[in-house]
């Protein structure tokens, strides 16, 4: 039986193909009633499931082409982003942000609107400057950025309801170095104040809760290895750490000021290590950052109900952008982050009665974690799912690609 990275999904799927050329893809899709792309696992929900056929694209023939003159990198869709960073950086070049965990595929995680850290810094998704997809028809679709508009902007979170994506192509920058710094204790009144200079205090900011107290227990900065920012809110830990408290750093990135290469520092997690026994569950809610204090109060005021079944909330900033249903389309955004225990019917409540303490902040639910968030509500929370379920009848007018997750979603479709 297949299941997702945590376990918690086992897919319904009747077969499971990978294929190893681009024309066995295609003639997969044309053939196939229902079809579903399956990228590193990395979901909690049902949205890479299907009753059809589950197609993983780690067979099809491995691509990081760097451009060093045009500052891009062409990418296979289901390599992982360690892999795609130690190449892009042989090269002189990096990419704008990175995701916590380093083994996530990419077209996975653009497609579910994954994201890093840093008030400047968009989401992973908004370095995408074109995509190549099999559509239903099996036909070979490029949607580019500079030619597509928007209805580029509408297929790139895609939630795989479009195609299945082979390639895509990323904007890098220079390569760059960065330390990292943990700071301890950081009290929930001291961020009244002082938000906006803790959040911007470095090029990418983590805060980290177990909710047993209005306290941060731990702010992760990672700066310019030459600019080491002061932050006089909370001291310097003492040695290394893991944001779960009480669980070994051996596995996280290097910390107490040690300057390293980019892709060693924005990840929380080494790439060289296989992350955590997916012991866990998780779900995320991303708010305007305009409401971001009181999100964080309201989260605080059910404390009582969170913390019990809770291993650590992360909070993060993401940079606004235009991408349809990018957890961060149209304003400067903050994300609340839970990894839950792996407990479904403990934590199912609970995510209730948080949704409910975070609805007055119109805050949308990750596309890839855990939520309860009914699908009606879903188009007052991105305001071009319209748009998008309308690309989505385009593209796929019979709805091959759809699956129990995504019906509701596109409703109509």
């Amino acid at each position: 039986m297949l299941t997702n990275w945590a376990g918690n999904i086992a897919f319904t799927a009747s077969h499971i193909d990978r294929p190893t050329t681009l024309g066995g893809l295609r003639r997969l899709v044309a053939t196939g009633a229902r079809v579903r792309a399956l990228g590193s696992g990395h979901s909690f929900n049902e949205i890479a499931d299907t009753g059809g056929t589950l197609v993983s694209v780690a067979g099809l023939p491995s691509e990081i082409d760097v451009d060093t003159a045009a500052s891009t990198v062409r990418v296979a869709a289901g390599t992982r982003y360690a892999e795609l960073a130690r190449e892009v950086h042989r090269h002189g070049l990096a990419l704008h942000n990175m995701a916590s965990l380093p083994h996530i595929s990419v077209a996975g995680s653009v497609a579910t609107g994954t994201h890093g850290s840093g008030v400047a810094n968009g989401g992973l998704a908004t370095a995408v400057r074109e995509l190549e997809l099999v559509a239903a028809e099996g036909d070979l679709l490029t949607l580019s950025r500079d030619r597509d508009g928007d209805r580029f902007a509408g297929a790139v979170v895609s939630l795989g309801a479009l195609g299945v994506v082979t390639s895509l192509t990323l904007d890098l920058v220079p390569g760059f170095e960065l330390a990292q710094r943990v700071h301890t204790g950081l009290p929930l009144s001291v961020l009244d104040e002082h938000f906006g200079a803790v959040t911007s205090a470095a090029y990418s900011v983590s805060l980290f809760t177990d909710w047993r107290g209005p306290l941060f227990g731990q702010v992760w900065l990672k700066y310019a290895a030459d600019r080491e920012p002061e932050f006089p809110w909370a001291p310097g830990a003492p040695g290394p750490l893991h944001p779960v408290p009480g669980v070994s750093p051996v596995h996280c990135t290097r910390q107490q000021g040690v300057p390293g290469p980019w892709h060693e520092r924005l990840p929380h997690f080494r790439a060289e290590f296989t992350p955590s026994s997916g012991e866990e569950l998780q779900s995320e809610y991303l708010v305007d950052r305009r409401h971001a204090l009181a999100a964080l109060h309201a989260v605080d005021a059910i404390r009582a109900s969170v913390a019990p079944v809770l291993q650590v909330c992360e909070v993060r900033t993401v940079a606004a952008d235009g991408l349809w249903l990018s957890p961060a389309y149209g304003h400067d955004t903050v994300a609340l982050h839970f990894t839950w225990l792996k407990d479904t019917a403990a934590v199912l409540p609970v995510l209730g009665l948080l949704e409910e303490a975070l609805g007055p902040f119109a805050a949308r639910p990750h596309w890839g974690k855990l939520f309860t968030v009914p699908a009606d509500r879903l188009p007052d929370l991105y305001p071009r799912l319209a748009d998008f379920r309308g690309l989505a009848r385009e593209l796929d007018p019979k709805g091959k690609f759809t699956n129990a997750f995504l019906a509701p979603v596109l409703r109509g479709v």
